[in-house]
């Protein structure tokens, strides 16, 4: 019978990362642009971080974790998660983030209030119902990263959680 090996930090078994999930008044690749205040609502409803499932690949079958820390800053929708690593998927998932091979997040969501820009076409959202989070390998907004991961060397424009 194989023992677990202890671990040589304690952060390094958490499961821990934070980034950006959204940031306001950037345009995605599908030219939508998330203003300030958009979330807001939706985190009062949902209960804040708690209410907003951390999925895979936006795959409702592929819950991985729990937000714990969600808000709205100057920049954006700030995240912080740990993923669950006694499932297969999570211990997996904060491998690939500790290496950086997966660092994208992004926002499951409804529209609730836009309205199009007849300049660019750019739809501002300007309130969404925001359901989930999700890790992914391209986001549809290339800035929506992961910043930090517990136990990790920098990578993207952040330093290891401490």
């Amino acid at each position: 019978m194989n023992k677990p090996v202890p671990s040589s930090s304690t952060q390094q078994t958490t499961g821990v990362f934070d980034g950006y999930a959204s940031l306001f008044g950037v345009p995605d690749l599908a030219q939508d642009v998330v203003m300030a205040g958009a979330f807001q609502q939706s985190l009062v409803v949902r209960g804040g971080a708690a209410g907003i499932r951390m999925l895979w690949q936006h795959d409702p079958r592929e819950p991985v974790g729990v937000f714990t820390q969600m808000q709205e800053d100057q920049r954006g929708l700030y995240v912080r998660g740990a993923l669950n690593l006694s499932v297969t998927r999570g211990r997996e998932l904060f491998a690939l983030l500790q290496q950086g091979a997966v660092a994208g997040l992004s926002i499951g969501y409804k529209p609730v209030q836009a309205r199009r820009e007849s300049l660019t076409g750019y739809r501002h959202l300007l309130r969404v119902d925001l359901w989930e989070v999700s890790l992914v390998t391209f986001p549809l907004l290339p800035a929506a990263r992961v910043l930090r991961v517990a136990g990790s060397p920098a990578h993207g424009q952040g330093a290891a959680l401490r």
